[in-house]
């Protein structure tokens, strides 16, 4: 295997530097300070910058305007919007997208990809909860009844939910299958795509990030047999891509969040020396560096094997799984060591670590935190032995 950037990968992760740049993660007040959500909307200037630099079509064909590029220059993007908090649904969207052009119709495709590329309509997931395989642990059905499928369960914590103009939903069938399903919620963003689909509601929830989240409410909602992804494989994918991109960001808030405390202990002095000379401050920070080459190892095992498709002994589930444990647990550690060892501005909500860290617990939760990842890593390797 070869974990070198290709230089189409570095120009994505160049460009997206240059799209950041101006990006301030203290613009945006801490979840502490209000109530309720911190914003109504996503970051919707800084969303059309990321499509006028061609990074929401980065997974697309040429033949569908994009970069045809993989899931590694996807977390190389993400991990750098990370690092400045971006407010936008670029994962998800990013996601949904390559993933209606691995597995769905050629109509669809056509539909879809190419408009939704240029950032319009914009797509999001309906992906919380277990991360398994098994399609009985999904919250929503799905019945076929003539050229329609009917959906019905509940599906809280839906990302930009109200942005969204599609939302993809994962449901398991009569006959234990799974199958996606692009939902009209009706949403400020449902723009051309019209109002949201006929037994389709949305009730408002507020993320640990202090993010506006959704809870999508499907009764007898019908979406029509076009909408409908229903390829073999077509829902494990799409979760691993997404899994894979949390770490990303996981990775990328970790990394800023050690160089921001770095920086402050360079210059807060104590007893006439700055306290990174102190063996005991020393030590902490190299254990979270140690930590952040650990999630951006098994990071990139974990993109290379979604985007070579290379086989081994266990389904690329289990790299996932290992990604997502060290991401989960990592970046944790990151920002608790970073807010005791900046000592009283770690405690302050006015400052910016204060955000970091309220987006760092709502990552390592997201699509399951490390425990959860622990159950799948065992199963996967009870149902593959090693040996």
């Amino acid at each position: 295997m070869d974990f070198t950037f290709t230089e189409e990968q570095l120009a994505a992760a160049e460009a997206a530097r240059g799209v950041f740049a101006g990006v301030a993660p203290d613009a945006v007040p801490s979840p502490a300070l209000i109530t309720g959500a911190v914003s109504e909307h996503f970051d919707r200037e800084l969303w059309d910058r990321l499509a006028q630099a061609d990074l929401l079509s980065l997974l697309l064909g040429e033949e569908y305007g994009g970069a045809g590029l993989d899931a590694i220059a996807l977390c190389l993007v993400l991990r750098e919007s990370a690092k400045v908090l971006a407010r936008v649904p670029l994962l998800e969207h990013s996601a949904a997208l390559a993933t209606v052009q691995r597995y769905g119709s050629a109509e669809l495709r056509d539909r879809l990809a190419a408009r939704a590329g240029r950032g319009e309509p914009i797509l999001t997931v309906a992906a919380s909860g277990r991360t398994g395989h098994d399609p009985a642990e999904l919250a929503v059905t799905a019945r076929r009844d003539g050229g329609t499928w009917v959906l019905d369960g509940v599906q809280t914590a839906v990302p930009w939910v109200y942005d969204a103009a599609l939302v993809v939903v994962p449901a398991r069938t009569e006959a234990d299958r799974s199958v996606l399903a692009l939902v009209a919620p009706g949403g400020d963003g449902a723009g051309a795509e019209g109002s949201g689909s006929a037994g389709v509601t949305v009730a408002e929830q507020v993320s640990t990030s202090g993010e506006r989240l959704g809870e999508l409410r499907l009764e007898s909602a019908r979406v029509a047999a076009r909408d409908v992804v229903a390829a073999d494989g077509a829902w494990e994918w799409l979760r691993e891509l997404l899994v894979t991109g949390t770490c990303a960001l996981a990775l990328g808030l970790g990394e800023r969040v050690l160089r921001m405390t770095g920086e402050y202990a360079g210059k807060r002095e104590q007893f006439g020396h700055p306290i990174a000379t102190f063996q005991a401050v020393a030590v902490q920070a190299a254990d979270r560096y140690i930590d952040l080459r650990a999630m951006e190892a098994t990071l990139w095992q974990a993109a290379w094997r979604i985007a070579s498709g290379a086989s081994g002994a266990l389904p690329a589930a289990g790299d996932v799984a290992v990604a997502k444990i060290w991401a989960s647990e990592g970046v944790r550690r990151v920002v608790q060591t970073a807010q005791h060892l900046h000592g009283g501005f770690g405690a302050d909500t006015e400052y910016v670590l204060h955000r970091y860290h309220a987006w760092a617990k709502q990552i390592e939760l997201a699509l399951g935190g490390a425990g959860v990842h622990e159950e799948v890593l065992g199963d996967l390797l009870a149902a593959h032995p090693l040996g």
